[in-house]
């Protein structure tokens, strides 16, 4: 797995639209879908890469000038569990660092609400994200907001 940093607005975006259609489980409402591909463009952008195809993406967004966050992420469904998302978030938290951040965040629903999400959420855990906080108003009620945190 061979993780590269695109600055390439267009490749971005077409990098994204690729593997959010791909996992329409997570990322169903078609505009916020379109919003996470229209801005990705401006956010450090990380691809997985194997064989030389794009099999995953990693956008972070600073969200203060000690913290960014983890906007975005997705891997092909045929790619799940071949180590890519981890691969990602590792080089996420090297580039991070080297950028002077404190803070890596990433927002997900709530443990216990949705199976897909609770995938979601024991991949945070084990690549050492801990829990910091539920704000059930940043979504809806029936899609609690789930703060995750890890120091760099």
């Amino acid at each position: 797995m061979k993780i590269e940093q695109i600055t390439d607005k267009k490749e971005k975006q077409l990098c994204a639209r690729k593997i959010l259609e791909d996992l329409t489980e997570w990322f169903e409402v078609e505009k916020s879908r379109e919003q996470y591909i229209a801005d990705c463009a401006d956010w450090i952008f990380l691809a997985a890469k194997q064989e030389g195809e794009t099999v995953g993406f990693l956008c972070l967004k600073e969200t203060g000038k000690d913290t960014v966050e983890l906007a975005v992420m997705g891997v092909l469904k045929k790619c799940h569990r071949s180590g890519a998302g981890k691969s990602l978030v590792d080089e996420a938290m090297l580039v991070a660092k080297q950028k002077g951040y404190s803070f890596f965040q990433v927002k997900t629903v709530k443990m216990g609400m949705y199976e897909d999400y609770d995938r979601t959420n024991r991949f945070y855990l084990a690549c050492g994200f801990k829990e910091f906080e539920v704000i059930p108003q940043i979504w809806d009620e029936a899609n609690p907001c789930q703060i995750y945190v890890m120091s760099l």
